[in-house]
């Protein structure tokens, strides 16, 4: 398995028109390194982070059908998976040459991923897997769902540590240029929750163009980040810069 956790993977590729379309990040050699391990012409399956929500599921899947035709990666099918094909997983990862993992509600998409027994079905799995947001959050080991939605933070029943995939160690935070300076429950998410949250732990906080990847037993940091542990931040990477994990 070849794995990469993003926090956002896309970026927008200006039209001589003047349209604004998007595709594959280029930041950090991303889009070079996917096209190193995609197979020209595979099938794509992705799970989705709310199975009921069909609407956003159906939209979800045509903007990455266009996401690879923008970035010039033949794609011969790209299924989405939720309530309505999800006892067909097998098969459809059997058929796949990639996995991406939606992003979302990490909490919501973890209730999915075990009811579907994911970990299970994708444990040797020889394709590529790329994890988005949520996604990539929920590819841990030990998952850390860090709250995001109002009230969440306040909820002595909110769990804040769910079982993942195990595909990775890591817990990684996304979209870090949005969250460091936001507010929830009337507190600094990141100050006030997310470091008291580390103690004892390490968490990895990406913005949008950085990610992960990581192949044969190696994990390498590309691009922008900030390690996060027992209530410290350190920036640990910069934009075009990378290190092994």
């Amino acid at each position: 398995m070849r794995l990469f956790l993003t926090s956002s993977p896309c970026s927008p590729y200006p039209q001589e028109d003047g349209r604004v379309l998007y595709g594959y990040s280029k930041e950090n050699g991303f889009l070079d390194r996917l096209r190193q391990e995609w197979e020209p012409g595979g099938r794509c399956v992705m799970i989705s982070s709310d199975p009921v929500d069909f609407g956003h599921n159906d939209k979800m899947r045509e903007e990455f059908e266009g996401f690879f035709q923008i970035s010039g990666i033949p794609v011969s099918r790209l299924v989405m998976v939720d309530e309505r094909n999800e006892k067909e997983l097998s098969r459809l990862l059997s058929e796949s040459s990639m996995v991406i993992l939606a992003g979302g509600h990490v909490p919501t998409q973890n209730r999915f991923f075990r009811r579907i027994e994911l970990r299970e079905q994708i444990r040797g799995y020889e394709g590529c897997v790329m994890g988005i947001s949520a996604g990539t959050m929920n590819c841990a080991g030990t998952v850390y769902a860090q709250p995001e939605l109002a009230g969440e933070s306040l909820d002595p029943e909110y769990k804040r540590f769910l079982p993942g995939l195990g595909l990775t160690g890591r817990m990684i935070l996304p979209h870090y240029q949005e969250t460091r300076d936001r507010m929830l429950d009337g507190r600094r998410l990141m100050e006030d929750i997310t470091y008291g949250d580390s103690m004892g732990r390490e968490f990895y906080a990406l913005v949008d163009g950085s990610y992960v990847l990581c192949t044969h037993g190696r994990e390498t940091l590309y691009g922008e980040a900030w390690k996060i542990w027992d209530g410290q931040i350190k920036k640990v990477c910069h934009k075009g810069e990378e290190m092994v994990l």
